[in-house]
Order: structure tokens, then sequence, then C-alpha cells
């Protein structure tokens, strides 16, 4: 492809390992980046997460660079952009009271019967986000090498999808990151998030190109990759920095 007008990522396991701050050499590269494109990131993390993941750590960066961040949290239920001073609110797909109510309960009440419910998480295991309930099957604050090996050949977050998703057909469920299970109105995904920031930038998706740590089939990337975003995959943020490196001397 020609050089992108705009570069997204997914954040957990993309930029930063789960839940962790970035590093200071991603900081220093997406800072570069915000002075040649925009840059986009997408992810299944709350907003508080964007701020302290992310924002917190672009210290460098102006109120011009930060013009050209777009953060879409909770899988792009969510749209923030910076109005000059801060990160404010451009729209949210909140869900109502009741679809959140049976989300929480369908998601306990699968995973106790299969057996997934973790006595003692590290942290809350069912966490509402606004626009997006989320099941960690560890708990909120697991560390990351528990969290891999959990669910290493993604079955187990597989029957819980497939159980939850049972008994909510209005909504979306989807596996999230390594122990997480998703659920949004019906429609909402990564690609939802990508196709309406296409639209509210004026920028195609074919002049985007995402970096992603989930771009295989039923990964929650994959729905970037399917609806014709150029797609590079990557092991971690360290692998994501390499990449990079080489990226920005052609942009």
């Amino acid at each position: 492809m020609t050089a992108p007008s705009l570069v997204a990522f997914d954040l957990d396991d993309t930029l930063a390992t789960s839940k962790a701050a970035i590093t200071p050499r991603i900081a220093a590269l997406l800072q570069a980046l915000l002075h040649r494109v925009d840059v986009a990131i997408i992810s299944g993390g709350n907003e508080t997460q964007f701020r302290t993941q992310v924002i917190a750590q672009l210290t460098d960066a102006d109120a011009a660079a930060l013009g050209r961040l777009h953060l879409l949290p909770t899988c792009g239920t969510r749209y923030l952009r910076h109005d000059g001073t801060e990160f404010a609110t451009v729209y949210a797909h909140d869900l109502t009271d009741d679809e959140k109510s049976a989300a929480l309960t369908a998601l306990r009440e699968e995973a106790e019967r299969l057996d997934l419910w973790e006595a003692e998480p590290w942290g809350e295991i069912l966490e509402d986000r606004g626009s997006q309930i989320t099941f960690s099957a560890l708990g909120q604050r697991a560390p990351s090498d528990a969290k891999h090996a959990w669910d290493p050949t993604g079955a187990k977050r597989a029957a819980l999808r497939d159980a939850v998703a049972a008994r909510l057909p209005g909504l979306e469920v989807r596996s999230g990151g390594s122990t997480s299970i998703d659920i949004t109105r019906a429609g909402i995904d990564k690609a939802f998030g990508m196709t309406r920031l296409a639209d509210l930038t004026g920028i195609p998706l074919t002049d985007m190109l995402f970096f992603g740590d989930r771009l295989d089939e039923g990964g929650n990337d994959y729905p970037v990759l399917a609806i014709g975003v150029p797609s590079v995959a990557v092991e971690g943020w360290e692998d994501t920095a390499d990449k990079l490196d080489a990226l920005l001397p052609t942009l």
C-alpha cells in the first residue's frame, strides 16, 4: 500500500502488556507518528484504561499532536477526541440498564455452569463499562502470565461466548483478550468502530494501517481485517515497536 493517512492499534498485547502503561519506547514512537499521520487506538479496554495506559504517558505531545489522536475504548462503542484542552466524548453507545442486567446475569450463570467462575480472582470478574459488559475470567488485575496460560487454545472462551450468546440474541457477544468476553449492542465490534472513524475523519479504510495481536479468524482484531483495512499482525509491544521503527522513515 501507499503510505497510510492513519495508523491504528489495538492496545493490550499490541501497544502494552495487558492493563499496563505503554513503555517510554512506545510513547516516543506514538508521538513521532502523531507528527506525521493521524493515530487511532481501539480496544476492549474502558476509558479509564486509555487515560492511564496511554494519555498519561504522552508527556511530550502538544495539543496539535493530541488533536490527531483518536481514542476508541470498549471496541469503538465510545469515541474520544482532544478538544484543545482535554479528551472529550464524541459519541457513546451505552447499554440500557435491562441489557446490562441480562448480560451480567448470563455471564455469571454460564461461567458457573461451565466451571469457569474463579473462586479467588485478581480483582472483579465482571465489569460494567457503560457501553460494554466485560467478563475477565481471572479478574481485572490478573498477571499476564496467568492470563496467557488460562486458555491458550481459546476453547474456554468459545464455549462461554456461545453459551452466553444463545441467551442474549439482541446483543453482540465475542471473545476479547486472553481471558475475556465482551458484550455490546448488536453489530458493534472493532469493524463498527473503524467504519465510524472513517466516516467521521473522511479517511478511507484502505488508507489506514492497523496493528493487532488477534488478527486470526475469531480473534477480536479480525473484524478490522475483514472490512478491508490493511493490517499487520504483531506478537506483543516489542514486535510493534520494531515494526514502527521500520514504518516511520517511510511516512
